[in-house]
């Protein structure tokens, strides 16, 4: 780290009366994880010093190799604005290192960062939105969290109906402190279920944001003495939470999916590009929807895509291309849920739409129709395939996909198997309320 940006951190941190520091990084399931250090320790931090035991952490190595290196992004450093102000507490986050002094290849961070340097290598950069939905729920008189939704409003609903008007309020104003641009924060379709969308920005910084992100919210939430969860389908009957992710290319500060030429304002790279995530949408499904539980949500009749068509207007597709143009011309990818790492997430999304700009796959025929509503015939007449139903499904999917499995690395896919294998297997074994209710008596 260059000397003038070590000391600018330095200054900062005892500015701002800052003691302790975060050293934040998530496992391979996207699960955020960290390292606390005093503000003693932080110069050799910066200086990419801190060991700390990779043998503990999801999908990284083993006990004979655990000796890993945090190098925290300088970009990254923000004081935790609900701690106290004397003895603040602030973050960093990390990329993880070999004691060699390589990137480590299971750092999901470093994944990302690799797909980025490959677009960046052909001219393009990316941008992406993220639209992450969550439920509030009501908590135990142990501090539990319950089923019980705090409030039964539904879409654009505000007070008194909306009962986590005020929680949601605090968690903008939060997150606004740590730097987000909030461009919008509403109620949701279901019961309990909201948004707040921040602004789009460099795919990296986003990805770091989203998982700033849950944390703040369920943080917030927890003051509030509700829980906060992104578990996608929560309750059966209801809308499950999803986590649209808008994005774009951009050369030489221009949006590459905007031709003012083209009648209906896209340039051919942009479908291309859609071409490219239509074409191995089954496979990154494990990725960007990567629960059991994700599979609930992936169903008919609750606004969740399930087949992989594109459209300019119509929401029932898995890609949707928002009215605007010029240098907000964009596509809407609108399977992934907040429960994906969204550094495999958006490195796996970035691959598969490189992948149809470099072979130029054209996509299917815009669908207007109203997916939902059309026969198993109709849809098998327009090409219209599925999302996978299931995680094993995915995953499977996932195994036969060059293309995604390059995006995450050997290390990552391995070990992402190896985890996913045993959550699904643990799945199917338990015998589950439904089939207790379904079986016990009948037979």
């Amino acid at each position: 780290m260059e000397a003038a940006v070590k000391n600018e951190i330095l200054a900062k941190a005892r500015e701002m009366q800052v003691k302790f520091i975060r050293l934040q990084f998530t496992d391979i399931l996207g699960v955020l994880k960290n390292v606390a250090i005093t503000v003693e320790q932080l110069e050799k931090a910066l200086d990419g010093e801190l060991m700390f035991d990779g043998s503990s952490i999801e999908g990284f190595v083993r006990i004979e190799e655990s000796d890993m290196y945090l190098r925290p992004d300088p970009s990254t450093f923000v004081v935790f604005p609900w701690r106290p102000r004397e003895g603040a507490v602030a973050r960093l986050m990390c990329d993880v290192y070999n004691p060699d002094g390589t990137p480590f290849e299971g750092c999901p961070r470093n994944a990302l960062k690799k797909a980025l340097a490959e677009a960046a290598e052909m001219g393009y950069s990316m941008n992406v939105g993220p639209e992450a939905e969550f439920f509030l729920f009501q908590v135990d008189e142990n501090g539990q969290p319950t089923l019980k939704t705090h409030d039964n409003a539904g879409y654009f609903d505000l007070t008194p109906v909306d009962m986590g008007e005020n929680a949601r309020r605090s968690m903008v104003l939060t997150l606004e402190d740590m730097g987000f641009e909030i461009e919008a924060s509403h109620h949701e379709v279901a019961p309990g279920q909201h948004e707040i969308d921040f602004k789009y920005g460099d795919a990296l910084d986003v990805a770091d944001k989203i998982v700033t992100f849950k944390f703040v919210v369920r943080t917030i939430a927890q003051r509030h003495g509700l829980h906060a969860t992104f578990m996608p389908k929560p309750i059966f009957g209801i809308n499950g939470s999803g986590m649209h992710c808008h994005q774009s290319l951009f050369v030489d500060g221009k949006n590459a999916f905007y031709d003012a030429g083209s009648p209906d304002g896209m340039s051919q790279l942009a479908k291309y590009y859609i071409g490219g995530l239509m074409k191995h949408a089954r496979a990154f499904a494990a990725i960007t929807n990567p629960t059991v539980n994700s599979y609930k949500r992936l169903v008919p009749g609750y606004e969740a895509p399930v087949y992989i068509a594109w459209s300019e207007r119509n929401r029932s597709p898995l890609i949707r291309v928002p009215a605007k143009r010029g240098m907000s011309t964009r596509i809407e990818l609108r399977c992934p849920d907040p429960s994906c790492n969204p550094y495999l997430a958006i490195a796996a999304m970035l691959k598969c739409g490189m992948d149809g700009i470099k072979n130029k796959i054209e996509p299917a025929t815009p669908c207007e129709k109203n997916i939902y509503h059309m026969s198993p015939a109709e849809r098998a007449d327009l090409g219209i395939g599925s999302l996978p139903a299931s995680l094993m499904e995915a995953m499977q999917e996932l195994s036969a996909d060059e293309v995604v499995k390059s995006a995450l690395g050997p290390h990552i896919f391995e070990k992402f198997i190896e985890a996913k294998t045993k959550e699904w297997d643990s799945f199917r074994v338990q015998v589950h309320p439904w089939e207790v209710e379904e079986y016990l008596s009948k037979f």
